[in-house]
């Protein structure tokens, strides 16, 4: 059966039909979508809970914990963590690939309302959840400026106009403000004052709360008319507080200004906020699961004119970091590698075949394929990204084969003698199978890429898919316009004329000869030495082993995004005074690096950090115009930090792929857990100590902060008992003493602003006031704190962190040079049972660190796969036992290769080298489809005997073999020569390729003979045995 004649017959619906698949490939290209990566986020929600004035330990208690235990039992959670601070606590739910993320907000809402009965009565809102992680970066920050206009008012622009606007943009996840807070009347309060006019705190509390209401007043209607009834019940600027009667003594009214300072300012004064060391309120934009990155920035920035607009003079809205100019550059990279694979494949099949009507063919065959596979990916949904253009890189070398196959088969007909017609449609009625055969077996190496799950399945399934469905139209093509057009631009004896005709033609032609000779006459020297060959395939088998267990291993190419984010951090007991200086000196040394092209820096609660924590965003410049990666950049910037004194700076490359919810200083992260906080905080430094002596690691990093000065009140009930005090007018004093309580709301058009209640600032800042502060028992009498209640100091935790529901606490570090993560978990394991940790705490990689782990004991298993997945396809299409395992015979030298040219590089096995290796087989492979086809086709059909008829077959498909091997070398080429952004992540992929490539076409094509010659002895003596051989081999019937 030839699949070919009718396409051969017909020429014109041949071509339509190619020229339909070009057009719909054309303008699907032009509506693919632009991202980075493909789209595989973890669905991820985020539940956000906050009161005024509670300790961290307090807010993991009564507002973490249960709000876990409730969101504990939704189905679908793979991971759960939690930060409490002070005052605000963060819950992060990560759900599997396969859990819809609206459904699974529907039960995140469920499971708050379940909890809320469990909550403190003082929360004055409920949580609230987004279906955003914000730990992952942003993907555009926006800087607010005026010289106008103070930070609160800028902030209350930009939440009351912009925040909701911004958000109502398709594919964005959350907008979150940074560097200041909503306006609010502040009352600081004068405890001398009150205590000499006999008036408590509660009572200060209750007579401005009473004095500013918003309670619906009703209506007047009438028979003819009717009335709205509105008053001036709320006060909304500080100068209507200040008359506010509070009590009266002796007949005279005591004005809230009597004894408190009333100003206008803003909610929280701890926070601050720069863009290039210029005061300015960020807002960070980042996507929700699943939102196309590029799409979500064009579409806030063409808001940017509109939004510019909402603003009064003198304020400027700037675009301050941007990811889609790096994204953009990035795949302009990729799509130029694409065009030089293509012009080299192209290159490689001219200097063959040396004719331009048979250059013309492939090179036709080459871009439908290509082109046509972009409709594919626009139907499945898929977008145009860094992995996705590298499985069109690759499909370069690859997608020419068939047509290369097809074509050299013709044109020996045609060297024959045979009419063009007449050699299109024997040539492609004998390689048809030949193309089948490759064409699916390859496509079989990614199966079980397409069955894993995870991450790395849902990654890389856009690569397999789309190269696969590149081979496919290969395939369609090659067995339906390359015979087509072979028979109608080939003529007989063309490229003989043609390279007798030219001098480079003639030299090329002499040196494929000089090739062909010297092949043949080594081939029959390995031929003699059939067991010497055999042990170097064995070997190699063995070589593969031991590279394997050598090579440095790891998850992901680290990528250079042109963003780094970080964080300073400074000594535990540092003030937000202390640490406003620090947060600018950070500033101006990163923005002075030459490297910087701006810098965004914001501290305080606003920065969803602790107090003396302060988070960095810094955008690099074109990585055209600098010398260093990104990586390296980030480190030096850390280590010229390291003058500042009293703080750290932390700072990473951005990535666009991340494992985890947690957000750490460094790359990998070992976490520890125990159902105790006490016996946790004991224990972590220990182990922080001993981990960072270890050679294996660097950049230790601790989150654990546990030594921030606590000021604990130890009440003596029986005292206050008898002084007329209990235990809740005391915690109702400190309430509202020191916790910014919030004691009235001002409703206003756009937006709600509060009253900040507290004392005045000489009585907030050393401990000893509290000797000086008087509580009013039930009489209206003023006791002294000191008469009940002695001071006592101590260590309290700066922040609580919660991993599925256990207390936690996270070490990060990175390797040191030649350090593979399984020796470094090696080593960490070691030092952890030298520690002697208790059994109440468990030890564990998270983040990138446990999905390498899952990775490097995956990775065997998954090539073991690929292989098996190969044989059994091989083995349907030859219905053979024997035949398959010839084939597969080849593939030892390929890792060798890869691996070889990966350790002499310092490149790591991670996930992108194993997608390499995956290939490496499909690739390999093809050598041994060639010659076996052909020497099987002369055993049945030439009464051949095996050893004849593979040296046969070996030495007419030398030519075609080098052919395929060299496009799909030179194909890979560019992705390792290359430099860029992106060069880091497709280097391995490229590496792994060619040094496979490389090793196997020299070993190969002289192992697979010797294979074959065992393994067909092999198969006749069995064969004798099995009745169910095949009938159709008369070679082996008459032997």
């Amino acid at each position: 059966m030839n699949l070919s004649r009718p396409f051969i017959l017909r020429p014109v619906a041949t071509l339509l039909l190619s020229l339909a698949l070009t057009l719909l490939g054309t303008l699907a290209y032009r509506l693919l979508p632009v991202a980075p990566l493909p789209q595989v986020d973890f669905p991820t929600i985020l539940v956000s809970a906050s009161l005024a004035g509670a300790s961290p330990e307090t807010m993991a208690a009564t507002v973490a914990a249960p709000l876990e235990r409730a969101m504990g039992q939704i189905a679908g959670i793979t991971e759960m963590t939690s930060t409490s601070s002070q005052g605000s606590s963060n819950i992060i739910i990560q759900f599997d690939l396969s859990r819809d993320i609206d459904g699974a907000a529907r039960d995140v809402q469920a499971a708050i309302n379940a909890a809320r009965s469990l909550l403190p009565s003082s929360m004055k809102t409920l949580p609230t959840y987004r279906k955003a992680n914000p730990s992952d970066a942003p993907i555009l920050l926006l800087a607010l400026t005026s010289s106008t206009l103070d930070k609160g008012q800028l902030y209350d622009l930009a939440s009351s106009k912009l925040q909701q606007r911004i958000a109502q943009v398709q594919g964005v996840g959350e907008v979150s403000l940074l560097g200041s807070a909503l306006p609010a009347v502040r009352i600081e309060l004068q405890p001398q004052e009150l205590s000499q006019y006999g008036i408590s705190l509660d009572t200060v509390r209750t007579t401005v709360a009473n004095a500013t209401t918003n309670l619906p007043k009703g209506d007047l209607s009438g028979d003819a008319l009717h009335w709205w009834i509105e008053g001036n019940g709320q006060l909304t600027q500080a100068s209507e507080y200040r008359d506010l009667v509070v009590a009266y003594r002796n007949g005279t009214a005591v004005k809230l200004s009597d004894v408190a300072k009333i100003y206008d300012s803003v909610q929280d004064l701890y926070v601050a906020g720069y863009y290039n060391s210029q005061p300015s309120v960020i807002m960070g934009v980042t996507r929700s699961s699943g939102a196309n990155m590029l799409s979500t920035i064009d579409a806030i920035k063409a808001q940017m004119s509109v939004l510019q607009e909402m603003l009064p003079p003198g304020v400027t809205l700037s675009v301050a970091m941007d990811r889609s100019p790096t994204i953009r550059e990035s795949l302009r990279e990729t799509e130029g590698t694409l065009a030089i694979s293509v012009l080299l494949v192209i290159a490689v099949v001219f200097t063959f075949l040396r004719n331009a009507r048979a250059l013309l063919i492939p090179a036709v065959a080459l871009p439908i394929s290509l082109i046509g596979t972009c409709a594919a990916m626009y139907l499945l949904d898929y977008s145009l990204d860094t992995l996705s253009l590298m499985a069109l890189i690759i499909a370069t070398g690859f997608v020419v084969d068939d047509a290369i196959v097809v074509l050299e088969n013709i044109s020996r007909h045609l060297e024959e003698g045979a009419t063009p017609m007449a050699a299109a449609l024997q040539g492609s009625k004998e390689v048809g199978f030949t193309v089948l055969s490759m064409t699916v077996s390859l496509i079989a190496v990614f199966i079980p890429l397409l069955l894993m799950g995870g991450i790395v399945g849902r990654l890389f399934r856009e690569f397999a898919v789309t190269l696969s469905v590149s081979l496919l139209l290969s395939m369609l093509i090659s067995l339906t316009l390359t015979p087509m057009l072979c028979a109608r631009l080939l003529r007989p004896h063309d490229s003989q004329a043609g390279a007798t005709s030219n001098r480079l033609y003639r030299g090329i032609e002499r040196v494929l000869d000089w090739v062909g000779r010297s092949y043949a006459t080594s081939l029959a020297w390995v031929m003699r030495h059939k067991r010497l060959t055999l042990l170097s395939l064995v070997l190699t088998v063995v070589g593969n082993l031991y590279l394997y267990t050598v090579v440095q291993k790891g998850f992901f190419p680290d990528q250079d995004t042109g963003m780094l984010m970080g964080q300073m951090r400074a000594d535990q007991n540092t003030s937000f005074q202390a640490l406003h200086p620090k947060l600018l000196a950070f500033s101006k040394l990163i923005q002075q690096d030459p490297d910087v092209q701006a810098v965004l820096s914001a501290t305080g609660s606003g920065g969803f950090g602790s107090r003396n924590t302060g988070n960095f965003f810094v955008l690099l410049k074109d990585s055209s115009q600098r010398k260093q990666t990104a990586t390296q950049v980030a480190n030096r910037l850390s280590m010229a930090a390291a003058g500042v004194p009293g703080a750290s700076l932390f700072l990473m490359a951005g990535q666009d792929l991340r494992m985890g919810g947690r957000s750490a200083n460094a790359t990998y992260q070992y976490s520890l857990q125990s159902d105790n906080l006490d016996t946790l905080r004991a224990w972590t430094p220990k182990v922080y100590a001993v981990l960072r002596k270890l050679p294996q690691l660097t950049s230790v990093d601790s989150d654990a902060q546990s030594a921030g000065q606590e000021v604990k009140l130890v009440i003596d009930r029986k005292a206050a008992r008898r002084l007329g005090l209990n235990v809740e007018d005391i915690d109702t004093f400190l309430n509202n003493a020191f916790s910014q309580r919030q004691i009235a709301t001002q409703y206003q058009t756009l937006n709600q602003y509060y009253t900040i209640l507290g004392l005045a600032p000489a009585y907030t800042q050393v401990p000893s006031v509290l000797n000086e502060l008087f509580v009013l028992n039930g009489n209206g009498d003023p006791v002294p704190l000191s008469a009940f209640a002695r001071i006592e100091s101590g260590n309290a935790p700066l922040s609580v962190a919660h991993q599925n529901q256990m207390a936690t606490s996270t070490i990060a570090f990175n390797l040191a040079d030649g350090v593979s993560l399984p020796q470094a978990k090696a080593a960490i394991d070691a030092a952890v049972v030298g520690v002697g940790l208790p059994t109440t705490i468990h030890g564990s990689m998270q983040g990138t660190a446990k999905a390498s782990e899952a990775l490097v004991a995956s990775m065997p298993w998954l090539i073991l796969a690929a292989l098996l997945a190969v044989y059994i396809v091989l083995g349907m299409l030859y219905e053979s036992w024997i035949h398959p395992i010839t084939i597969l015979s080849t593939l030892p030298s390929a890792g060798v290769g890869a691996l070889l040219l990966l350790l002499a590089t310092g490149t790591q096995l991670t996930v992108i080298a194993l997608i390499g290796i995956l290939l490496l087989i499909g690739i390999v492979k093809k050598n041994a489809i060639l010659m076996i086809d052909f020497a099987l086709h002369a055993e049945r059909e030439r009464n051949l005997a095996p050893e004849q008829a593979i040296l046969e077959a070996c030495r007419m498909r030398l030519r075609p073999i080098l052919m395929t091997t060299l496009a799909a070398f030179f194909g890979a080429l560019p992705m390792v020569l290359q430099s860029g952004g992106d060069a880091g992540l497709r280097r391995p992929l490229g590496l792994a390729i060619c040094g496979g490539l490389a090793l196997s076409q020299l070993l190969t094509l002289y192992t697979t003979p010797v294979v074959y010659v065992y393994l067909d002895r092999l198969g006749t003596a069995t064969g004798r045995l099995w009745r169910g051989r095949r009938p159709s081999d008369p070679a082996r019937e008459n032997r």
